[in-house]
């Protein structure tokens, strides 16, 4: 099996390739793979049709019993990471419990879609987190250099609205970059080079799928 519906990887880092043009390219390193089918859903059973996949080995020490029951039944090992893709009928009773994934048809110039968690930023500013301009730098502006500015609201409603822009917690979020290239496929070690950085923190967990709207 493929990458039809989608794969788990893991970001390695950045690095620099010349295309056969000579141009340099900034690609972002993908461990892709390989996963395993850990379990099939149904519509009859469960209402809705899917594979949940597994991907990088985990220490038996570190996994509870129900867990440890349930990739016993599926006769593989424990699994870090677990995902479900959404499938059709069809495509879900061509795959079999067990089966491997894996990037052997995906090849250069190929685009796809990568899910990631963006890295965390902590706690930032308005300026940083949302690119205001800040206050004036002279003219009587006094500790005021890098706040928000006004709120917007007086007696009524009497309140600040929500969603409003302020300061707080920033990145740490479920980003989707589209159409995002392939440059280069190393199947044998499970690499694949993709154009440009992607979202994610060295060695977290990627999804890359067919790209939507590609």
């Amino acid at each position: 099996m493929t990458l039809n519906s989608g794969i788990l990887g893991k970001k390695l880092g950045m690095t620099q390739v010349f295309s056969p043009a000579g141009q340099l390219i900034g690609v972002t390193a993908v461990e892709v793979g390989p996963c395993v089918v850990i379990q099939k859903r149904t519509a009859d059973k469960d209402g809705y049709s899917a594979v949940q996949i597994g991907f990088e080995d985990k220490a038996d020490r570190k996994v509870n019993k129900p867990m440890m029951g349930h990739f016993s039944k599926a006769g593989v090992k424990a699994k870090r990471f677990l995902r479900e893709f959404r499938m059709s009928a069809e495509q879900v009773n061509e795959i079999s419990v067990g089966q491997e994934i894996n990037i052997a048809d995906l090849k250069a110039g190929d685009i796809v879609d990568v899910i990631g968690i963006s890295r965390g930023m902590g706690f930032a500013g308005v300026m940083k987190r949302y690119n205001f301009s800040g206050a004036k730098a002279t003219h009587g502006v006094h500790e005021y250099f890098r706040h928000g500015g006004s709120l917007g609201t007086n007696m009524t409603p009497g309140r600040v609205f929500k969603n409003r822009k302020m300061p707080g917690h920033m990145g740490a979020e479920r980003v989707t970059m589209q159409n995002v290239e392939v440059v280069r496929v190393f199947a044998q070690d499970n690499i694949v080079y993709l154009r440009g950085p992607i979202p994610g923190a060295k060695n977290s967990l990627v999804t890359l799928r067919p790209a939507v709207k590609g």
